[in-house]
């Protein structure tokens, strides 16, 4: 009788767990569509493209480049639409900052 118990109980949890998987999984998938409908609205389909690329290597810069480039394009800081010129130009000064300190030396004997 316990064992069958035992069984409901952890049906019960499984089933806790898969609901609020799938909780998660929509909030993310409503969060992202919110977040590629305004790079609609601020990218032109070039940029929009390069950022998709960049998503598929780099997903972390991705991300923080999207949110950084709705910022800006919210705050008025930027000319919209965003260009791809442009954001190859923020991507290079990206790069620029974060490789400045990488330094090799080599030191001969």
């Amino acid at each position: 009788m316990a064992a069958g118990y035992e069984d409901e109980e952890l049906e019960e949890i499984k089933r806790r767990k898969l609901a609020e998987l799938q909780r998660k999984m929509e909030e993310e998938r409503q969060r992202r569509a919110q977040i590629d409908a305004a790079l609609r609205q601020i990218l032109t389909p070039e940029a929009r493209e390069r950022l998709a690329n960049l998503r598929l290597v780099k997903p972390e810069l991705a991300q923080a480049l999207e949110e950084q480039l709705i910022n800006l394009a919210r705050s008025g800081r930027v000319k919209i639409p965003i260009t791809d010129d442009f954001l190859k130009r923020l991507l290079a000064e990206i790069y620029e900052q974060t490789h400045r300190d990488t330094k090799i030396e080599i030191r001969r004997k």
